[in-house]
């Protein structure tokens, strides 16, 4: 006994204190990065991702759930212990001679019925977390991919609005100049005074994006706000296949982890739900027991104990677990739907500015072309300033429209190749069961 008892004991966990940190920072530099090399600088898009993937603080926290899900995993597999029971009675009076005793070895028999679909259920439920840790790491590449995008293109329009308000900041300080000198009407230099104010305008609101979509990177990259993350330019344009993103949609609920995840749940909840009904049947225990009487008369024999079920018949548990199950059927489904819709959605909003950017192109040129001549009818003195400013800046203006319409084409691509999946290995090669 002792030998079994000590035996036990050496299998046991122990106890070791693991305090919370006084203070924590995120890095201050791109160096503390893991897995960063100096010799990546400019970071591309596919860099960025992989820092991503390596630093961010709340994929780490995400991570733990893996653990977590495995140790439930492994609790939920382990066979129920036996019971070992037994008493002593002491003789007091009476003519008998001896110490009484009884001993019983006990097994809930209901536990092993129930113990196959508890483990299935326990397996899918670990394989959920890690699909949903999955979809987490996915979505947070997403977000990146998305910021590279801003940050790339919302330099371009920073560049072609700093050029606009360069010329109508010089032509606003000549026109002051006039003013006080009293050559010019402030009222009719109005327009020009209002259109070098909107540019300023214009210029903030894009530096203050800037601004806000870097300290975002930096964020998802575990880095203070103030460090600068510098990327490769340009970007790749876009190049979206309709026909192979409808055709890979086909297969979203094998590529999706988020889908992926669900079907896991639900399988998980189908094993919940046979445990139930397995359940349902009377607690039943199977043992031997042993005693001795203070006379010194011995008895043994098998001992078998139940609930009688009058009342509760796992009925609630069972109920729950079917309500469970309907619940996520119903969620996948709704789930499958939106996703093959909003794919449709995406690739209809990307067709329109192909067609919106095809139109651009000519007025682009053109306008591209009439500032061009400007600069040279005003060199040569043929036209005033003021008209060489307004044709320069309108073409200055369709630039920039191009810009974002380029840009609108580069994040609706990599929305569509986020919500497909493409670029994502499968994600389960087992069969699902797909409710």
């Amino acid at each position: 006994m002792v030998v079994t008892a000590g035996a036990c004991l050496a299998g046991c966990a122990t106890y070791h204190a693991h305090p919370l940190p006084e203070q924590a920072a995120s890095a201050s530099s791109l160096s503390q990065l893991r897995g960063y090399d100096a010799t990546m600088a400019p970071l591309s898009a596919d860099a960025v991702e992989r820092l991503v993937l390596l630093n961010n603080p709340d994929l780490r926290s995400a991570r733990a759930r893996h653990q977590a899900a495995q140790a439930q995993r492994q609790q939920d597999s382990v066979l129920p212990n036996p019971v070992i029971g037994g008493s002593i009675g002491y003789l007091l009076s009476g003519p008998g001679d001896a110490t009484a005793w009884t001993a019983s070895i006990t097994q809930d028999i209901t536990s092993l019925i129930t113990l196959k679909p508890r483990r299935e259920a326990a397996r899918a439920t670990a394989d959920e977390v890690d699909a949903s840790l999955l979809w987490e790491e996915w979505q947070t590449i997403g977000k990146a991919r998305l910021l590279v995008i801003d940050l790339v293109e919302g330099q371009r329009q920073l560049d072609l609005q700093q050029r606009a308000l360069d010329l109508l900041a010089k032509r606003e300080s000549r026109i002051t100049q006039a003013i006080g000198a009293g050559n010019v009407d402030r009222v009719t230099v109005a327009s020009d005074l209002s259109a070098a104010a909107d540019a300023r305008t214009a210029m903030h609101d894009l530096q203050r994006r800037q601004l806000d979509q870097q300290q975002q990177l930096a964020a998802l990259l575990g880095l203070k706000p103030g460090v600068a993350v510098p990327l490769a330019t340009p970007l790749a344009p876009s190049d979206l296949d309709a026909a192979s993103i409808r055709e890979q949609a086909e297969g979203i609920s094998r590529r999706r982890p988020d889908l992926v995840a669900l079907q896991l749940g639900y399988r998980a909840q189908e094993a919940t739900l046979r445990a139930a009904v397995l359940a349902q049947f009377p607690p039943l225990s199977i043992g031997y027991d042993a005693s001795q009487d203070n006379s010194r008369v011995r008895n043994g024999g098998p001992a078998v104990s139940f609930a009688l079920p009058i009342f509760d018949r796992n009925q609630g548990n069972v109920a729950i677990a079917k309500a469970t199950r309907e619940q996520l059927h119903q969620e996948y489904t709704v789930r499958m739907a939106t996703s093959r819709d909003e794919v449709d959605a995406l690739l209809d909003q990307y067709a329109q500015l192909q067609r919106q950017r095809q139109a651009l192109l000519p007025a682009q040129d053109d306008a591209t072309r009439a500032a061009a001549q400007a600069m040279r009818a005003w060199q040569d003195g043929l036209v005033d300033m003021r008209a060489y400013v307004d044709l320069e800046v309108a073409a200055l203006t369709r630039q920039a429209a191009l810009v974002a319409t380029d840009q609108a084409m580069l994040e609706q691509q990599a929305a569509v190749e986020l919500l497909v999946g493409r670029g994502m290995p499968t994600s389960l090669e087992q069969d699902v069961i797909a409710p």
